[in-house]
């Protein structure tokens, strides 16, 4: 391959462009898949100890050294195990006939932050949980953030639907195929039902929390996703993030905690006005 341009001592030939490009295409893929995910926690922890050993090594700390060597040694091994998910997600995004259409798109936004997704139309999944909780009926929604939970939506039936309170009261209706499990929204649609989520095994949960409760905290634990629950048993409505749940909330709270993620972030990046000090002074009206 012919040389392209040399600087001081370096050749660079197009092989090396093409190659640095393919390197970087792919570990913004593997970031895609990882990001919003305990996967990303746990990179960020085996870098950390890639770079502590660099620097004790540095510095001729022979002890430390010999101890994180051992961990060094078999990162490979160790990487492979820890990420087995997410490594399968990866190739089977490789397998799919839409990969580089797709890729190429998310590229493309990526690098120039350009967003096509629509912002979370809050009414119809308020109103819902509003006419649930006064029923007592169960229900479990999942509205996804930077992960897209793709794995868990492979477990349910897609839909691919436009939120309406009709669509939910149809799907978690007591005698529908799809009411047991979790529907799962994304860009402002329901692209599944009765997904199934992982459970949380943690022992800090109220025993008077059943099973849906759980599989809400489960999923917020190992994704940045937002869970909402209504409860079968009492009515209650729940908000779970970051493995952290909220209990018995009204409607209005629930509006208020959806804007401030979904529309104040929002108006941060593009520069206008943040919403978040007109819901805390309706809240504080409503409450006083």
């Amino acid at each position: 391959m012919s040389l392209l341009f040399a600087i001081a001592f370096l050749q660079i030939r197009l092989l090396d462009i093409i190659d640095v490009f393919l390197v970087a295409f792919l570990f913004y893929q593997l970031y895609m898949l990882i990001r919003g995910t305990g996967a990303m926690n746990i990179f960020l922890g085996i870098l950390s100890i890639y770079l502590i050993w660099w620097l004790v090594r540095l510095f001729e700390m022979e002890l430390l050294t010999a101890i994180l060597q051992q961990f060094i040694s078999v990162g490979v091994l160790a990487l492979i195990i820890v990420f087995q998910p997410e490594i399968r997600k990866f190739l089977l995004v490789l397998g799919k006939e839409s990969f580089i259409s797709k890729g190429s798109r998310r590229i493309f936004r990526g690098l120039w932050q350009l967003s096509d997704e629509p912002l979370l139309d809050i009414p119809p999944i308020v109103n819902t949980l509003e006419a649930f909780s006064e029923q007592k009926t169960g229900a479990l929604l999942v509205i996804t953030l930077k992960n897209e939970l793709e794995s868990f939506v492979e477990t349910g039936e897609r839909l691919d639907a436009k939120l309406s309170e009709q669509l939910f009261g149809s799907i978690f209706f007591r005698n529908s195929p799809l009411h047991d499990g979790a529907v799962i929204i994304r860009n402002n649609r329901v692209v599944a039902a009765r997904c199934v989520l992982p459970v949380s095994s943690s022992t800090m949960i109220p025993t008077t929390l059943g099973l849906r409760h759980r599989a809400a905290l489960g999923i917020t634990e190992q994704s940045d996703a937002i869970a909402l629950t209504v409860s079968e048993q009492t009515g209650r409505i729940s908000w779970c993030k970051a493995g952290k749940i909220y209990r018995n909330l009204k409607p209005l709270q629930v509006k208020e905690f959806l804007a401030r993620e979904f529309y104040s972030a929002k108006h941060e990046n593009t520069g206008q006005k943040d919403t978040s000090s007109f819901f805390d002074t309706l809240i504080k009206k409503v409450w006083k």
